[in-house]
């Protein structure tokens, strides 16, 4: 009996799992705030150059003339549409003013902003961008401050990757937690721009930690046959959390107060994290056996099973965990998940669809005032279409397959990025239709990537697979924002790569096996006597299926008195 059966007898999915699921899930309503937090506090403002002293009395009458006053000092931009936002005329241009003067400007001199700029405050009442005034050819800043926090989150997990495997997934994850509500709220108060990619870097990493801990812990506490139903469940809370960002940052508008909103609540989820339970098989696996065995109690009293936990000793503990400990015992390395064919095959394919699907997910979520649409109203649209994306996902998984859901969801992604190019800017409602079904489709994307890794990889080197494919994720959220500066050579540009991106990795995606309703492998030789399509590993699964055959006796012996086959001969 395994280690699951045991968590079956003290309650199963009981009284402490639904508070330890509920308590742990619930940060997750702010974890989408974290990684979308851009989009609000570096937003950018409509702005202009600021006059020169010596016209700064033409403010006064923009009031009372609309921008027609500033005609005389600001040109228009490239499209002629509206007054250009990085230039102004050396001197005034007073025929601006007449009827026909747009056509008496054109050779006249102009400069940069060299008195500033200002800045639009109807949308966002302040913003780094315009605390810093991170626009014009210091637009490039506005999107290192993303790319800096997704460094901060792959750094974070391949530091409290390895630490939450040394010193457990409780402690890191108390200890995320005071990070992100200390550190992310200093964000709040710095008064330099490097400082305040200082501060985002390490809420990136806080941010890692949280999540990777988090799942871990909530994992190892659920028997197997309630994780796929609490895992589709508790994925909402960041679902949930996009449009609770929403409703935040068009209530209080200014960056500073905004940080402190989605930060400072961690430092509750801290104060109440003191009350889970470590990992049992954690301990188990780090030799701490009495540990385990208190923890099993204490579980096993507020499931209101303790009488079961009253012949548990460690010796059972050892024999329940007795897989688990074999396979923590192999020396199984990253390499080992390119060192063989169908291991290969697999790694590579994951890779790139992990990359694109983050790519161009972040691509989408990240540049939101694109749309000409509030940019609240489509933050609260983006986060709704995930609900029947991972519904609809669920579907495809069930009745299509992994491989073809995967394959679709990239390709159909990539056909909505590429067919917004080709649509008007003025016609925004067909634009943010399609941004919107894009967002979906790569949501379902994920929705599926992080089943199909985990049906992909065998046991004994699952995690280690799960840490490399989601660092390439990290990747590819840290490129997404990067690109969007490719717009000032090409308007259409960042699309193009997001798109080709995508398509490039629906392509992978048809390499990888199919897994609906196959069993989970165990071993890497499981992987490649299943997928790797060579004759030797053919002959290695026909041997395998006639000792299975012949086994059936022993199996026969083994249900009778619980011991294994080979024992009973």
């Amino acid at each position: 009996m395994g280690f699951s059966e045991l968590l079956d007898q003290m309650g199963g999915f009981g009284r402490y799992q639904w508070l330890h699921v509920t308590l742990i899930s619930f940060p997750g309503l702010l974890m989408a705030s974290q990684n979308l937090l851009n989009n609000f506090v570096s937003g950018t403002p409509g702005h202009r150059c600021s006059l020169s002293a010596n016209h700064s009395f033409w403010n006064l009458t923009r009031e009372a003339d609309g921008e027609d006053a500033l005609r005389a000092f600001i040109p228009p931009d490239p499209s002629g549409t509206r007054l250009d936002r990085c230039r102004r005329y050396v001197t005034p241009q007073w025929q601006m003013l007449k009827a026909n003067g747009s056509n008496n400007a054109s050779d006249a001199h102009t400069e940069s902003c060299v008195d500033g700029w200002t800045f639009d405050r109807s949308e966002f009442s302040a913003t780094t961008v315009s605390e810093w005034e991170l626009v014009c050819s210091l637009r490039p800043l506005k999107q290192m401050i993303q790319t800096v926090y997704m460094g901060g989150v792959l750094a974070g997990a391949v530091i409290y990757g390895g630490l939450s495997d040394r010193f457990g997934r409780r402690s890191i994850l108390i200890w995320s937690y005071l990070q992100l509500g200390v550190l992310g709220t200093c964000c709040a108060f710095s008064q330099s721009y490097w400082v305040y990619c200082t501060f985002r870097f390490l809420s990136g990493m806080a941010v890692s930690g949280i999540i990777l801990n988090s799942v871990s812990l909530k994992v190892e506490w659920i028997p197997t046959k309630t994780r796929t139903l609490v895992g589709t469940l508790t994925s909402f809370y960041f679902t949930f959390g996009q449009m609770v960002l929403a409703g935040l940052a068009y209530w209080l508008r200014d960056w500073r107060k905004l940080h402190v909103a989605v930060c400072a609540p961690h430092i509750l989820f801290f104060a109440y994290s003191w009350w889970f339970a470590e990992s049992a098989r954690w301990l188990l696996l780090r030799q701490r056996p009495g540990e385990a065995l208190k923890t099993l109690r204490r579980v096993a009293r507020i499931n209101g099973k303790a009488h079961v936990s009253d012949g548990l000793t460690p010796e059972v503990l050892r024999s329940h965990m007795s897989k688990e400990l074999e396979t923590d015992q192999q020396s199984l390395t990253a390499y080992d998940l390119l060192r063989t064919p169908a291991m290969r095959r697999i790694s590579i394919g994951l890779i790139a669809v992990w990359f694109s699907t983050s790519f161009a997910y972040y691509g989408l979520a990240m540049d939101l005032q694109k749309f000409g649409v509030s940019i609240y109203v489509i933050q609260l649209i983006f986060g709704a279409v995930d609900i029947p994306a991972k519904v609809a996902a669920l579907g495809m998984l069930s009745f299509l397959g992994r491989r073809v859901s995967q394959a679709a969801c990239l390709l159909a992604s990539a056909l909505i990025i590429f067919s917004n190019i080709f649509v008007p800017a003025e016609q925004q409602v067909v634009r943010t239709t399609l941004a919107c079904l894009g967002k979906a489709f790569t949501s379902a994307s994920f929705t599926t990537v992080y089943l199909y890794t985990g049906e992909l990889y065998p046991t004994v080197i699952r995690q280690t697979g799960m840490g490399l494919v989601s660092t390439m994720a990290r990747v590819g959220s840290m490129a997404a924002p990067a690109v969007l500066i490719l717009d000032e050579v090409f308007p259409a540009l960042p699309s193009v790569v997001y798109g080709g991106a995508a398509v490039l990795a629906s392509g992978f995606a048809c390499i990888l096996p199919e897994t609906l309703n196959v069993p989970l492998p165990d071993t890497v030789q499981d992987v490649e006597d299943r997928w790797s399509g060579t004759k030797a590993a053919a002959e290695r699964k026909d041997a395998a299926s006639g000792d299975e055959q012949a086994a059936l006796p022993l199996k026969q012996v083994k249900d009778a008195d619980g011991g294994s086959g080979l024992n009973a001969l």
